[in-house]
Order: structure tokens, then sequence, then C-alpha cells
């Protein structure tokens, strides 16, 4: 996957996880062509998520959204209609990966290289060597307190376990990949297989 070096450190994702039933509710009320904020306007009315109508609500649901608005139209269709829980729970992973630059940043240079090197665990301190890493060389990251950082640690790690990435004992999982999802993804970028561990990217230098 190229990286996406002028994006920025978005790392508001310090609650809930993947979201994979709200995401579904959510992406069934959104109409193509409409503004994902009309969107959350009928989610909050429409009591998407478990949650009180509360400011944490509309958060969650904004998270949610941020996600989803990345995926194209066919891909939303696809989750809604014809993936299986699998690829459903893949195209989050997508989703969130193409969100939140960190995430994505650390399933490719982390959990990538240990999956190829065949490291197959992943401790939580390898949370924090690249967040230090990248700490250095930007400020939005060295900014943040000890108790944010270690928030958005738990919170990654179960979007990992709940994407299938990573086993409840934190071990590395191969990726199941439907062929379908496969092409979908290939034919918009096929660098962003590299996020699926131990899919083959043909041609494509990560």
């Amino acid at each position: 996957m190229k990286a996406r070096s002028h994006q920025e450190y978005k790392m508001s994702f310090t609650t809930g996880g993947l979201f994979l039933t709200e995401s579904v509710a959510v992406a069934r009320l959104h109409h193509i062509g409409e503004r994902w904020d009309e969107t959350i306007v009928r989610a909050l009315e429409d009591g998407a998520t478990a949650l009180p109508k509360t400011a944490s609500n509309r958060r969650t649901l904004r998270e949610i959204a941020n996600r989803l608005l990345t995926l194209s139209d066919d891909e939303l269709t696809y989750f809604l209609e014809d993936a299986s829980r699998a690829d459903q729970q893949a195209l989050l992973w997508l989703a969130t990966c193409r969100a939140y630059r960190f995430i994505r940043e650390f399933a490719l240079e982390v959990i990538r290289e240990r999956y190829l090197s065949y490291q197959l665990d992943l401790p939580h301190q390898t949370f924090d060597i690249l967040f230090d890493a990248k700490a250095e060389w930007h400020d939005s990251l060295a900014s943040l307190s000890t108790s944010t950082k270690l928030k958005l640690r738990q919170i990654m790690f179960r979007m990992l376990r709940e994407a299938g990435v990573i086993s409840e004992e934190d071990q590395i999982q191969s990726a199941i990949l439907s062929q379908r999802l496969r092409n979908i993804i290939q034919e918009r970028n096929p660098h962003e297989l590299a996020i699926f561990p131990g899919v083959l990217v043909e041609g494509a230098s990560v």
C-alpha cells in the first residue's frame, strides 16, 4: 500500500471498537450521494447504536461515518447486500485503515512485517514502540497524554480482535477473504491487500 504521508494522524478512535453491528445499521440508513452528516442525524433519530442519544452517541456515529465514507459505492453495496460476516469485518478493517493513518501504518509496518518474519505474537509493546517513533516527528502524537495513549492502544487491539486480524491470545491470524472481495479491493488499489496478513499482493511493492 502506498503511504499517504500528507494525511494527518487522526487519533479519535478512543471508544468502542470495530462497531460491526452499528456500522451495518448506519450504512443501511445512508443514501448514495447524500452527505454523511445527514446520515448521522437520521441515525441519531433511529437509535442506530445502543447508546443513549447523547454527545457520546453522536461522537460514536461520527467515528463510524468517518470509516464508512472511505468505502466506494460498490464496496458499500457489497458490504450490505452480499458480504459474509467475515468479509464485512474485512471491509471495516479496510475502512479503518483508510480512515486512521496510524492504524494503517501499524498494519503495514508492524503486523505485516511480523507475519512475514514468522513472529506471530503481537505484544502490546509493539504499539508503544511505533507510537513513540512516530511521535518524534509528529507533535500531534507527542502531545497526547499517557492515559490517552493507553486508551488508544486498548481500543486498537480490540479492533484487531474484532476484525479477526489477531486472536483473543493476540496471535496474528492469516486473513481469509472471498475472491469477490479480493477483486473489489484489487480493482481500486491492490496495494491495500497488504493490510491483511497472509494475503498476496501481486505486482505491488509495499
